[in-house]
């Protein structure tokens, strides 16, 4: 496979296993990890060898999600908003026509763009310290990047719209208990040989077979970005330019409390 700047690439056994390399940074989805992703998905796409995929992590989070030091960026640059809009915009539709199972070893937090690739894979193995959630909101963004696709099919409508406007975390256990978890284990170094199990498993199927059931299944998602995912992204294109959006951010950056004027 190519190389990248973000993650490793290991394959045996038809077993892909990707993982993200930089716990330096909480394995943020920047403009670097967006394209590394969209790059691996499209080689797993077309990939005449590859059964079963394993998508693990390093350090203490999963993944934090977009960089918010770069949304002062994007505000000026209105070429770059419309580079990251598309990137995100390719790599949800690479994700989800992705023909081969993709297994979650989810050691640790997934939060943002981070916790929505995780909702648009296929199983989920999570330790119960482990937790998800969208926070858009709470950087006073619109969950434009598919989470509005990807919660309410993975937890229901109700319980899609309890998290995402608030951008509460739900645990590993809620989630399992609410169907959104396959997998549950007791601690981080449980989590990834129990994906790979899995994994394994699906490998050792017919790959045909297999493939023909998950893009039966991934045209549901499909038909559902269709609604909805343009018109979120449209929207959390204006979010982008808000007062609000900086007040989230600086208030973040600087460890005090946001004030909200609502433009």
């Amino acid at each position: 496979m190519a190389e990248y700047d973000a993650l490793k690439i290991e394959t045996a056994n038809h077993v892909c296993e990707i993982t993200f390399t930089r716990p330096e940074v909480h394995n943020r989805i920047d403009e670097t990890l967006h394209k590394d992703l969209i790059k691996v998905f499209e080689e797993l796409r077309d990939s005449e060898t590859i059964r079963s995929v394993v998508l693990a992590s390093t350090g203490k989070t999963f993944s934090a999600g977009g960089d918010l030091n770069e949304v002062f960026l994007m505000q000026k640059d209105y070429l770059k908003r419309a580079r990251m809009q598309e990137q995100g915009r390719r790599l949800f539709n690479t994700l989800i026509d992705v023909p081969i199972p993709i297994v979650v070893a989810l050691h640790g937090d997934a939060l943002g763009l981070g916790a929505n690739i995780v909702l648009g894979c296929d199983a989920i193995v999570a330790c119960k310290k482990a937790r998800l959630a969208d926070t858009h909101v709470v950087a006073g963004m619109v969950a434009g990047d598919s989470g509005c696709v990807v919660w309410p099919q993975s937890v229901g409508m109700m319980w899609a719209k309890r998290h995402l406007l608030t951008g509460d975390k739900m645990s590993a256990e809620q989630a399992y208990a609410r169907g959104l978890v396959t997998d549950l284990v007791e601690t981080p170094e449980e989590v990834l040989p129990a994906a790979r199990i899995i994994a394994q498993r699906i490998a050792a199927l017919p790959p045909l077979a297999v493939q023909l059931t998950k893009r039966s299944l991934n045209r549901v998602m499909q038909q559902r970005a269709g609604e909805v995912f343009e018109y979120s992204l449209a929207l959390e294109q204006i979010s982008l330019m808000s007062d609000d959006i900086r007040e989230a951010v600086s208030a973040f950056l600087e460890k005090r409390s946001p004030t909200y004027q609502g433009r």
